[in-house]
């Protein structure tokens, strides 16, 4: 206790020492420096703070996890050019994106509503480095890698994991490629035909004069996912067969792209319109006309956010904006959800992407910041949180690695109907948990690096504020609980026989590793759990069933990352931290809706305390 002591006691000033025998010189001294003190700044010797920056290097040569899944899953020749393009692409982030993204975060967005004669303009005007970003994603394909397909099923994967190293140094343009990247998906859904046809090629061009990027205006002042209920856009159609909207945008993101995918009811010729989802139809207009005017659309300011502020967003109104009508009438909503598919993809690869930095950052600062007399790397309590926070991400990196790869299957004609069911499930259930792991996992993060970590300079508050946004964009957390339950109602419970089905052939190929035993015991147990609640669900009412979503949204995350990191744990070449991980992360609980469901009544009775608790004191 007595040494214990000693470490914890804040440290005298510098040259003062309190060995025996040094009494009257250690007096002399702390008369010396309160002297000091006393002067005026200018006359005082000073120590400034000074601590070192954590620096990474090529963030692809960087991420073991990344290199091991790669050389594990991709064919040789596939994998050799992947290796070289991700090499160098990681070089050019470090000497060009990231200064980048730090002057797209530095020079937000600006709007200027007038000019300087009183005319109306709603210009937004977007730093050199945004427009700069711009290009270089349509220089390195970030989105042309997806459709050219040159890897055929990797393909995806291949933009996926450029996507990956891209999004934390992009400076908030990852946002807009996800979107443009939504919009293409839904242009090749529905065959390219011939009047979308220039459009997709500015969708997908690699030349940075020729790409465009594309919004999704969905959001209205009466709903955010609830778009059945929510949308009052309307939409007129004119003698020439082209349609012109009438309506308020309460949320558009990436407000200066160059095309929009929205949302509208058509109105009959009597003015009528039909409510709810089946009302609504998708529409594809350009933002501006040919000689750079607005598109019958006002902008009425822009959004005043926690993060993403190197992003326009923006409340638009459209007073007659000419569009297109792309789906089939009433359509709108199954159109418009293959670019919340690709849209919640590229969240989940934010999602991971900003945990890997977080943590690269950390894993270096602590070979650099000493404490108590040694570097933070050799404080046990330290790496343990470290490498706690390394879990987390490693589950969730596979897990992203999963879906694209399912994606890649899909796209390119591959894919088992299993692995079909298996992507209709995954996707909400890895945005939304990916996003919950993000949050914690960079607040995590920003501690280790002390006061540092709540500096604005240090440009970590980014990342914070960047991340929060991820659990609420493409739908929040308790809104893809239930469209998990959504999917297992619609596919009669095809879904869940799917994931069971993969889960017990990717254990099985583990279950001869004698260091893996607990975790694949672990994770079987878990699924005998989770098996048990589903047997139930068809006797348990709808109230009950919805009070579990979010729970059995993340078993299911649970089980199926912990599978994966059991599976990669499984290769012959697997490293002493792959084993580690699968380990760790199957001691937690892994099936948390098994949990506390005794009786259906139970739940009922949880609801009504539920909303004592909430309003307690409170009028409502």
């Amino acid at each position: 206790l007595p040494h214990l002591w000693e470490r914890c006691q804040p440290p005298r000033p510098k040259g003062i020492h309190m060995t025996t025998g040094q009494g009257q010189q250690v007096c002399s001294q702390e008369k010396q420096v309160l002297r000091d003190l006393e002067l005026p700044l200018a006359r005082r010797e000073m120590e400034s703070l000074f601590q070192e920056q954590p620096e990474t290097g090529n963030q692809y040569l960087e991420d073991p996890l990344l290199r091991s899944y790669l050389k594990t899953h991709l064919p040789p020749k596939v994998l050799e050019e992947m290796h070289q393009d991700l090499e160098r692409f990681g070089n050019r982030l470090l000497t060009q994106i990231k200064p980048l993204g730090w002057e797209c975060e530095k020079n937000p967005p600006v709007f200027r509503q007038y000019d300087a004669w009183g005319q109306r303009v709603d210009h937004i005007i977007t730093s050199s480095a945004w427009r700069r970003m711009k290009e270089i994603a349509a220089e390195e394909g970030l989105i042309a890698e997806a459709y050219e397909r040159r890897y055929s099923n990797w393909s995806r994967l291949h933009q996926a994991v450029k996507l990956y190293l891209f999004s934390s140094f992009s400076g908030g343009f990852s946002c807009p490629l996800a979107m443009t990247d939504g919009a293409a998906k839904v242009i090749e859904s529905l065959g390219i035909p011939g009047s979308l046809k220039n459009a997709f090629d500015h969708l997908t061009s690699r030349d940075p004069k020729q790409f465009w990027t594309s919004g999704q205006w969905m959001t209205e002042r009466r709903g955010g996912s609830d778009v059945a209920n929510g949308t009052e856009t309307v939409a007129r159609k004119q003698p020439d067969g082209t349609y012109r909207l009438y309506g308020f945008k309460w949320f558009t993101s990436a407000a200066d792209s160059d095309v929009a995918l929205t949302l509208a009811r058509v109105a009959a010729a009597e003015g009528q319109v039909q409510q709810g989802s089946s009302g609504l139809s998708l529409f594809f207009l350009k933002v501006r006309d040919e000689e750079g005017k607005l598109n019958s659309i006002q902008v009425q300011r822009l959004k005043d956010k926690l993060g993403t502020r190197q992003m326009a967003t923006a409340e638009l109104w459209l007073d007659g904006a000419e569009g297109e009508l792309i789906s089939a009438e009433g359509r709108g909503v199954a159109s418009i959800s293959h670019m919340l598919n690709i849209t919640r993809i590229h969240n989940v690869i934010g999602a991971v992407a900003f945990m890997r930095r977080m943590i690269s950052l950390s894993r270096e600062y602590a070979c650099r910041r000493v404490a108590f007399g040694k570097l933070l790397k050799d404080h046990p309590l330290h790496m343990q949180t470290i490498a706690r926070m390394e879990v987390e991400t490693r589950g969730a990196f596979l897990l992203l690695m999963e879906i694209v790869r399912l994606l890649g299957l899909v796209e390119t004609n591959k894919a088992s109907e299993q692995d079909q069911l298996l992507l209709r499930l995954l996707t909400p259930v890895a945005k939304l948990y990916t996003a919950k792991q993000a949050s914690a996992v960079v607040i995590e993060a920003m501690e280790s690096f002390g006061g540092q970590g709540y500096m604005e300079d240090t440009g970590l508050p980014v990342i914070i504020r960047d991340t929060l946004v991820l659990s609420i964009w493409e739908g929040t957390t308790n809104i893809l609980s239930l469209d998990v339950l959504r999917s297992l109602t619609k596919s009669q419970g095809q879904v869940l026989a799917a994931f069971f089905s993969a889960v017990q052939k990717k254990l099985e190929v583990a279950s001869s590793a004698a260091e893996l035993e607990p975790a694949v015991k672990q994770t079987r147990d878990a699924i005998g759990s989770l098996a048990r609640f589903a047997q139930a669900a068809g006797s348990r009412r709808a109230l009950t069933m919805e009070l579990s979503a979010r729970d059995f949204s993340y078993s299911l995350a649970r089980i199926y990352a912990g599978t994966l990191l059991i599976e990669h744990a499984a290769r012959p070449d697997a490293s002493a931290a792959d084993i580690s991980a699968a380990r760790r992360w199957c001691k937690q609980e892994l099936c948390p809706v098994a949990a506390g469901l005794e009786s259906s009544s139970y739940e009922a009775e949880e609801a009504l305390l539920d909303s004592a608790l909430v309003y307690e004191g409170s009028p409502a």
